[in-house]
C-alpha cells in the first residue's frame, strides 16, 4: 500500500512540475506565433496554395541584404508545427520537408478578410507586454499596471504615437470582424422588429455597415466620440454621429455595444445604462450587448480566454473588467434593464439582450 501511494504521490508530483513549466514558457509559444506573423509566413504558404520547403520559405521572406538565418527559422517552425499552427511533412521523393497551412494558421493569413494577425501583433506588443511585469506592483501598492509602465492610459498613449495607434486599431477592426459574424448569425430573429439601431462606441461604424447590409429595414447609426467619427469612412446605409454616452445617447428603438463595457468599472457601465435607458421606448425599447460572460468553472473552449482576458482589462483599462452573469445581472438592473437574456453564439462573447419592462 505505502508503495502504490508513493508511486501515486510521485507521479502527483511529476505532473505538477510538467504544468509549471508549461506555464513558465507559454510566452515562447506566443512569441513565436508572432514571429511568423511578422514574417508573413503564413501569407508566403498561402500564396503557393500547397505546402512548400524551408528554401522556398526563406527565398520569400523580405531582408534587408537578403541575408536569412535558416537555422533560426527552422526551429521556429519546429515549434510551431509541434503545437499545430503549421504541418510538416516529408516528401515521398525523399527531398525537403515541407511545410503547409493548418486551420489555425489560415487565422493569420492576411489575404483572409477574418484573420487574427493584426490582434495577435498586439498582444504581444512591447508596449502591452510591459504592465504585465507590474501586476504583482499593483496587488501590494494599488493603481494600474499599464499606467505604472507608461505615465498614462492606453488610449492616450496611442493618440500619441499614430504607429501605434494604427496598431491598435487594426486589431479592434479585426475582432470586429470575426465578432459581427457570429452576432449576425445568431441573432436573426432580435433584429427583425428592430427598425432604428445606434451603435454605442462604433468606432469606424464596420459593425453597423454589416447590420444595414443584412437588415436592410433597419436604420442604422454609429455613435462615438466626435474625433473618432471624423476619421470614420462612410458606410452605405450607415449615419454617422459623434457625441459622448455619458451626456446622451441618439433615440433609437434599440441600443447596440459590443467591447464597450468591460473597458468600464461597474459605476460607469451603470451611467451608460442609464443613459442608453433614455434613448429607448419605454415599452419596446432594448439593449443588444456583446461581451464575454464569464464562467469561472465553466469547461466551454472560451472559459479560460475570457478568464485571461479579463486580467488584459485589469492590466490595460482603470476598472475595466470582464464579468460573470450574476455580475451582469446586477449591473442591468441598476441601470434600469431587470430582463434580460444571454445568447450563446460561436465566438467567446455572448449576446446579452435586456429590456426595462
Amino acid at each position: 500500500m505505502e508503495v502504490t501511494n508513493a508511486s501515486s504521490n510521485a507521479e502527483s508530483m511529476l505532473k505538477a512540475q510538467v504544468e509549471i513549466w508549461q506555464i513558465m514558457v507559454s510566452y515562447v509559444e506566443s512569441m513565436a506565433a508572432k514571429s511568423a506573423v511578422e514574417l508573413r509566413i503564413p501569407d508566403i504558404i498561402h500564396s503557393h496554395n500547397s505546402p512548400i520547403t524551408l528554401s522556398q520559405l526563406a527565398a520569400e521572406i523580405e531582408s534587408p541584404g537578403n541575408q536569412i538565418d535558416v537555422n533560426c527559422l527552422g526551429r521556429i517552425m519546429r515549434l510551431l508545427v509541434r503545437k499545430k499552427i503549421f504541418t510538416a511533412q516529408n516528401p515521398s521523393d525523399g527531398g525537403e520537408m515541407l511545410y503547409g497551412l493548418t486551420n489555425s494558421s489560415r487565422w493569420l493569413v492576411h489575404a483572409n478578410e477574418r484573420n487574427f494577425a493584426p490582434l495577435l501583433l498586439l498582444q504581444n506588443h512591447p508596449w502591452i507586454i510591459a504592465p504585465w511585469h507590474l501586476l504583482s506592483r499593483c496587488v501590494k501598492e494599488g493603481g494600474l499596471a499599464f499606467e505604472k509602465a507608461h505615465g498614462c492610459m492606453i488610449w492616450d498613449l496611442a493618440s500619441t504615437n499614430p504607429e501605434f495607434n494604427e496598431v491598435m486599431n487594426d486589431a479592434m477592426t479585426c475582432i470586429t470582424k470575426n465578432v459581427m459574424d457570429a452576432v449576425i448569425g445568431g441573432y436573426k430573429d432580435g433584429f427583425a422588429d428592430v427598425e432604428s439601431l445606434v451603435d454605442v462606441g462604433g468606432g469606424s461604424g464596420w459593425a453597423m455597415a454589416q447590420v444595414a447590409k443584412t437588415f436592410k429595414h433597419i436604420r442604422c447609426f454609429n455613435f462615438d466620440l466626435p474625433h473618432v467619427i471624423a476619421a470614420a469612412p462612410p458606410h452605405e446605409a450607415v449615419c454617422h454621429v459623434g457625441g459622448d454616452m455619458f451626456d446622451t445617447i441618439p433615440k433609437a428603438d434599440a441600443i447596440f455595444m459590443k467591447g464597450v463595457m468591460h473597458d468600464w468599472s461597474d459605476q460607469d457601465c451603470v451611467k451608460i445604462l442609464k443613459k442608453c435607458r433614455e434613448a429607448i421606448p419605454e415599452k419596446t425599447g432594448k439593449i443588444i450587448i456583446v461581451e464575454a460572460v464569464l464562467r469561472p468553472d465553466g469547461d466551454g473552449p472560451f472559459d479560460d480566454t475570457n478568464l485571461a482576458l479579463d486580467l488584459v482589462m485589469l492590466a490595460q483599462t482603470r476598472g475595466g473588467k470582464e464579468r460573470t452573469e450574476g455580475e451582469w445581472k446586477k449591473l442591468l438592473e441598476e441601470g434600469g434593464f431587470p430582463h434580460y437574456n444571454i445568447i450563446q453564439i460561436p465566438t467567446l462573447q455572448s449576446i446579452i439582450e435586456a429590456f426595462p419592462n
